[in-house]
């Protein structure tokens, strides 16, 4: 059994999630693959399940009937997780706008002493390819307004592409994080800051889907501004 496992949300990624699938399998370091599908209507869950008999034991699937919001399918993976005797816990998005090759570097930043490590496109070295400029700016400036109300020194606060200890799982109170979206990448972030598990970013190229439908509307960006303000005074 693999010590790291990593968590995928999936809705509509009939398109990818067989190439993701082979590309992770493919790495001399294994990691297992955990998929939460929302009751996709594209077929994903069937392709998963297909995939397992491929690859038995490596690659898992919790099914739920509707579109719940990725915030609540992490957390359902985690809770998972952590129910096993995986060490390492990764979140990843499944289009490929996350290198899956970084894993490895992911991984090691834990293993060299960070409790928690971000797939950062801010910090020294990060970039994002083949996003409009309007998109950028509002993603970098967005981390900006985050670490001014939350105070913490975390360059690219709102990625989805991380690696948990364990114990930073286990300390958190998953119960309180009630974000779906942008929020949820940020509260995680400051719980473990809050908590004082050490940080440490990586940083990575974003690529923009090639494949499927983006999942980003205004009401993410929303739930991310107001819901700094509320992340201070939970319980996490």
């Amino acid at each position: 059994m693999s010590d790291s496992i990593v968590v995928i949300p999936t809705y509509n990624e009939i398109e990818n999630v067989e190439k993701m699938i082979h590309k992770v399998m493919s790495f001399d370091k294994e990691f297992d693959l955990l998929f939460v599908d929302d009751g996709s209507p594209d077929g994903t869950a069937s392709k998963i399940k297909e995939m397992q008999q491929q690859y038995p034991n490596r690659i898992h699937l919790i099914e739920r009937s509707v579109k719940l919001g990725l915030g609540t399918a992490y957390i359902a993976g985690f809770k998972w997780a952590l129910k096993t005797d995986y060490t390492y816990i990764f979140e990843m998005d499944c289009d490929f706008s996350h290198n899956p090759e970084d894993l490895i570097r992911l991984y090691q930043a834990c293993i060299d002493g960070g409790k928690v490590s971000i797939g950062s496109r801010y910090c020294k070295g990060g970039k994002v390819s083949n996003w409009p400029l309007k998109r950028i700016l509002m993603s970098y400036f967005a981390s900006i307004y985050v670490r001014l109300i939350l105070l913490i020194n975390i360059k690219d606060t709102t990625a989805g592409f991380m690696c948990y200890h364990r114990d930073v799982l286990a300390k958190i109170n998953l119960d309180a994080v009630i974000f779906k979206g942008y929020a949820f990448q940020i509260c995680m972030k400051y719980a473990a800051k809050r908590h004082g598990f050490k940080i440490i970013e990586v940083p990575i190229t974003f690529i923009d889907r090639l494949y499927g439908e983006s999942k980003m509307n205004t009401s993410i960006f929303k739930e991310a501004l107001l819901g700094v303000w509320k992340m201070r005074s939970m319980k996490l």
